[in-house]
């Protein structure tokens, strides 16, 4: 009985939480890493995902990118406050983009330990918000 009810448990949490930093909850913490940082993944028809990353205070340690929920998940390191890294990606996915989402581990001097994340989009979309917090 138990086991049946700790999925729903956990998809209600994670929504709760998702629909609080989506909005904007505690929104002047946030407000400085939204100045700070920019994220954007975009899916090119040529078979690849594009992910630029830029630090616009020029002070990042280092970068560690994922993306999830493919086969192997993509990681990569970065040691500057910005970069742009082509990942070869071999189709749109049957499920969506939502299922591939781009989180960056980001050390920074003064901000501290921060987490963005993303979804890939298709050129000439929309782009997705991106999620700002400190674990």
């Amino acid at each position: 009985m138990a086991r049946k009810l700790l999925s729903p448990i956990f998809l209600g949490v994670f929504t709760v939480l998702a629909i609080f930093f989506l909005t904007g909850g505690a929104d002047d913490d946030k407000d400085e890493l939204r100045q700070t940082f920019q994220v954007n993944a975009v899916y090119y028809d040529t078979g690849h995902v594009e992910v630029a990353f830029s630090d616009k205070s020029e002070k990042t340690d280092s970068v560690v990118m994922e993306i999830l929920g493919m086969e192997e998940t993509y990681q990569k390191t970065f040691s500057s406050p910005a970069f742009i890294e082509i990942v070869p990606f071999p189709g749109e996915p049957k499920y969506g983009w939502e299922i591939h989402p781009v989180v960056l581990e980001i050390d920074h001097p003064e901000l501290g330990h921060v987490q963005l994340k993303t979804e890939i989009y298709q050129l000439g979309d929309s782009a997705p918000p991106v999620i700002y917090s400190r674990p």
